[in-house]
C-alpha cells in the first residue's frame, strides 16, 4: 500500500511510530504505522510479535468507531486508522459523562471476547473532539475466544485501571462498588506490584529511560 509520511510520532528500540497518508486509491486516508523494520535486530522479533498481537486484537473489534481500524501489516510494518483525539492527560477528561461512556466502551471490548491489558497509561485513553473516550495501543490486547477465569481476571483489571483514572478526575462520582473493586486488587495484579514491576521500573526508568507517561506528548 502506497504512503507517505507526515511526522514521526516515536521512536524507540521496538522501531518507529509515524503518521502517514495512505494514497494507494481514492482520497488520501490518515494512518498509523509502524516501522518493525527500523527496531534494534534482538528486539525486532518482539516488535513483529506485539504488532500482530494488535492486528489481532484490531480485527476483532472491526466496526466498532472508537477504537482504530486494522489495515493491515507484514513482517516490516503494520498499519492502522488514526483517531483524532487528545491523550487523556493533556485533554483532561471534561465530565463524568466521559468516564460512563468509557466503561460502555470497555463492556464493548469485552463483549468482543477483547481485553486491552494497558490502560493503566493515560496516553493510551483519548478524548475525541466531541469529547468522548477513545482507545489506542492494542499491542498487549489479548483476544479470548471464551469467557475463562483469565479473561474475567484482565477484564476486571480493565476496569480497575479506568476506575483508578476516574478517581483521579471525578473522586467524587466513584460509587461504593467502584471503590470496593478500587480496594480489592486481582491476584495477578498482587504478584506483579512485589515482583515483575520492580524490574519493569528498573529497566524501562533506569535503563531505557522510559516513563509511564512514554509518548505522553505524542500518539503512540
Amino acid at each position: 500500500m502506497a504512503w507517505a509520511q507526515i511526522r514521526v510520532l516515536k521512536a524507540d528500540l521496538f522501531g518507529r511510530v509515524e503518521q502517514v497518508h495512505l494514497s494507494e486509491r481514492g482520497p488520501k486516508i490518515l494512518a498509523v504505522r509502524r516501522d518493525i523494520a527500523a527496531a534494534r535486530w534482538w528486539v525486532r522479533w518482539l516488535a513483529r510479535s506485539l504488532a500482530r498481537r494488535e492486528q489481532r486484537a484490531l480485527l476483532a473489534l472491526d466496526g466498532l468507531d472508537a477504537v482504530p481500524r486494522a489495515l493491515g501489516a507484514d513482517r516490516n510494518a503494520s498499519l492502522r486508522s488514526w483517531l483524532e483525539g487528545e491523550p487523556m492527560h493533556l485533554a483532561q477528561p471534561p465530565s463524568i459523562e466521559y468516564f460512563a461512556q468509557a466503561h460502555r466502551l470497555l463492556v464493548q471490548l469485552h463483549r468482543r471476547g477483547i481485553t486491552h491489558n494497558d490502560l493503566a497509561k493515560e496516553p493510551n485513553w483519548l478524548v475525541t473532539p466531541s469529547g468522548q473516550p477513545a482507545l489506542i495501543d492494542f499491542q498487549l490486547a489479548s483476544v479470548h475466544p471464551r469467557r475463562s477465569k483469565l479473561f474475567r481476571v484482565k477484564g476486571r483489571e480493565d476496569l480497575r485501571h479506568l476506575l483508578k483514572h476516574k478517581r483521579s478526575y471525578c473522586p467524587e462520582s466513584l460509587t461504593d462498588r467502584e471503590r470496593g473493586i478500587l480496594a480489592k486488587k486481582s491476584w495477578p495484579s498482587r504478584i506483579w506490584m512485589r515482583t515483575g514491576k520492580p524490574v519493569y521500573l528498573f529497566v524501562t526508568r533506569r535503563v531505557l529511560g522510559w516513563s509511564d507517561r512514554e509518548g505522553a506528548g505524542d500518539r503512540n
